[in-house]
């Protein structure tokens, strides 16, 4: 008896002794140096950030919180982050404190360490952007319908969001899309509207869900009584792709990239309505026309303008955010001929709203200008938003958050 009792006592101190060091090992990122807390929001809505690196000769932090500069982007030029210098302290922490108070809204960031742009360690909220992962936090109000508070996780009730595969015959391949279901769609047993929300170049099926905020939106505006409850489609716009990088049969080998071979050759559009008919046989969803509504920023936009007019029994509901109206170079598809008279086609079946909104200093801002005239010239009517800023997720978000409560009145 003594004897069990020795070993197990033995037994529960070697499995203590096993439990503390595994928690010290799990614990040791805590102790690698100077507890550096970043970003720091302060009560007057200042932000502080600050990164522990005594070695570095020079620390900068990049982001959409900063003056934009003019940067060249594979479309041309755009609306860049601006650049702030960090200042060193006597422990080896670099720190800047933003001059005055920011602006309600969702910010990213990165720092620039000797040149080389990283992360901020002391931040585990991260987003991707194409390439570039960059650290994220949120400014919550603001003035009027205190946007802000839209991205955010509030005391609602929330939807759903799921990741699934459907077979597209027109591509010849298995694609995945994301879908948001509202809060009680379960337990429901109404068809409810779709929209389907279309992410622009470089991006894919997880742009909106993750830089738009759109689950966060669309609770938020359904709890309030703005929205109708609906489904969300976010597809993948890529028609050279099955899934987002490192969610296809390529694995980890496929690269995020801006520019895709078959991002504007006319297949995807063509091949829209097998997303269409896996949504509608999947999910408990309206089929008629007033029942369903597309929309997309940039190259999504010309998709969902492109998309609309070749089948315009498909959506009462289009929106346009920052679009690239034209085609690119080259781009000879039969989707893309005979425009104009396809948007009499189109307008001809009387839509129920057509929304054009873009930023005053994007770069794509005249070719909406021109597109406008040709919607005047043919006497189609639409809805105008106009907005300060350029071609930026701040303006997308925005836009969604405005447009949705539009749909299926």
């Amino acid at each position: 008896m003594n004897k069990f009792i020795l070993v197990a006592g033995l037994s529960l101190v070697f499995m203590w002794a096993l439990a503390a060091a595994s928690g010290l090992h799990a614990q040791q990122a805590l102790f690698g140096g100077p507890e550096v807390v970043s970003p720091e929001i302060r009560a007057d809505g200042a932000v502080t950030f600050r990164l522990s690196a005594p070695q570095a000769a020079k620390v900068e932090v990049t982001g959409d919180f900063l003056p934009p500069q003019k940067a060249k982007t594979p479309s041309g030029a755009s609306d860049g982050p601006g650049v702030a210098a960090l200042v060193k302290n006597a422990k080896g922490v670099w720190e800047y404190t933003t001059p005055a108070p920011l602006e309600p809204e969702l910010y990213s960031y990165s720092f620039l360490v000797d040149g080389v742009k990283v992360t901020d360690p002391a931040n585990v909220y991260m987003i991707r952007d194409v390439a570039s992962v960059t650290s994220v936090f949120i400014i919550g109000g603001g003035a009027g319908d205190a946007r802000a508070d839209l991205y955010k996780v509030n005391a609602v009730p929330h939807g759903s969001v799921t990741r699934r595969w459907y077979e597209s015959p027109a591509l010849g391949k298995a694609r995945r899309i994301t879908v948001y279901t509202p809060p009680g769609y379960e337990a429901g047993a109404d068809a409810l509207p779709v929209l389907y929300l279309l992410h622009g170049a470089g991006g894919d099926e997880e742009a909106w869900v993750s830089l738009g905020r759109t689950a966060q939106i669309l609770d938020n505006l359904i709890a309030q009584g703005k929205a109708k409850p609906m489904i969300v489609v976010m597809p993948n716009g890529n028609a050279d792709q099955e899934a987002a990088p490192g969610e296809s049969s390529l694995g980890f080998e496929e690269r995020p990239s801006m520019m895709r071979a078959r991002m504007m050759d006319g297949a995807y559009e063509a091949s829209f309505p097998d997303i269409v008919r896996f949504v509608e046989g999947s999910y408990r969803v309206r089929k008629d026309k007033a029942g369903r509504a597309i929309c997309g920023l940039s190259m999504g936009g010309f998709h969902s303008m492109q998309i609309s007019k070749e089948h315009p029994d498909l959506f009462d509901y289009v929106g346009l955010f920052s679009a690239a109206v034209m085609p690119r170079e080259g781009g000879a598809s039969p989707v893309y001929q005979d425009l104009d008279a396809k948007l009499k086609a189109q307008f001809d079946k009387k839509p129920k709203l057509y929304w054009i909104a873009i930023g005053k200093t994007d770069f794509l801002y005249q070719a909406n200008v021109d597109f406008r005239k040709k919607l005047d010239a043919g006497k189609f009517p639409y809805t105008y938003r106009e907005t300060d800023g350029g071609h930026i997720w701040r303006n997308w978000r925005i836009y969604l958050s405005e447009f949705a409560p539009m749909l299926f009145r």
